[in-house]
């Protein structure tokens, strides 16, 4: 059977998590647990060499990287469509936004959770103030070009239906909730999210982020001394 290697406080994980659940793909949840650093141990590097989830084991062959992934599965199992449409130019809009979003949408909303949350968890100490406004004005510029350039004044980014872009859009700007952040304060984009999760199933997609907004009761006694060195590194870095 099909494995997919994951650990659902990740953004990529949940998109491949969420498709491949909404598609009635049969796959095994192999759990590799982020916030114990499973994903350096010595097990899953010989899935992973990169060190990275979600990977995806299919027999012999082994994949990594979310978009590779989504698309592998949209393949296999001949997904709806709508997913990833066959017409040249929408499915340039889903490439074009899965394109972006690596830097556009995921790193700010990933740095929100870290600064909002994990950092002061970790260390016990508030991430200065001018780092917490920059970060800020990341997301929020993020979320206005995704309102401008891929949403418009469509229901979803590629019109009236849901595609991968939306689905991982979506999973990425719920990062910040993990720390009770709400992105999504525009009607616009509190509408977009509206119809994505109801495409989606508003049941799945509360399951799907069970562990993300659970974060905040995670007991970090037991973190590797050597990572929170690290974070404490970065607070120091010059502004």
């Amino acid at each position: 059977m099909l494995e997919l290697y994951l650990d659902l406080l990740s953004a990529p994980c949940r998109a491949v998590y969420i498709f491949a659940r909404k598609n009635g793909i049969p796959f095994e949840f192999q759990f590799v647990d982020l916030l114990k650093g499973h994903h350096h141990s010595k097990e899953y590097i010989e899935i992973n060499p990169l060190r990275k989830l979600p990977s995806l084991k299919d027999g012999k062959f082994i994949l990594s990287e979310s978009v590779a992934i989504l698309f592998y599965l949209c393949r296999k199992y001949s997904a709806p469509s709508h997913w990833y449409p066959p017409d040249l130019h929408t499915r340039a809009l889903v490439d074009e936004f899965l394109a972006w979003q690596h830097t556009g949408i995921q790193l700010p909303m990933n740095r929100m959770l870290w600064i909002k949350l994990l950092i002061p968890k970790i260390t016990g100490e508030e991430v200065p103030a001018e780092k917490t406004e920059r970060t800020l004005e990341e997301v929020d510029n993020s979320l206005h070009l995704f309102e401008e350039k891929f949403l418009q004044d469509r229901q979803f980014i590629t019109g009236d239906h849901i595609s991968l872009a939306d689905l991982v859009a979506l999973v990425e700007m719920m990062q910040p909730m993990g720390a009770n952040h709400n992105v999504f304060t525009s009607s616009k984009l509190a509408e977009w999210r509206m119809r994505v999760e109801l495409s989606i199933g508003s049941g799945l997609f509360s399951e799907a982020h069970d562990r993300l907004v659970r974060l905040a009761e995670w007991d970090c006694s037991a973190l590797n001394p050597s990572v929170k060195e690290r974070i404490c590194e970065f607070l120091q870095k010059p502004k």
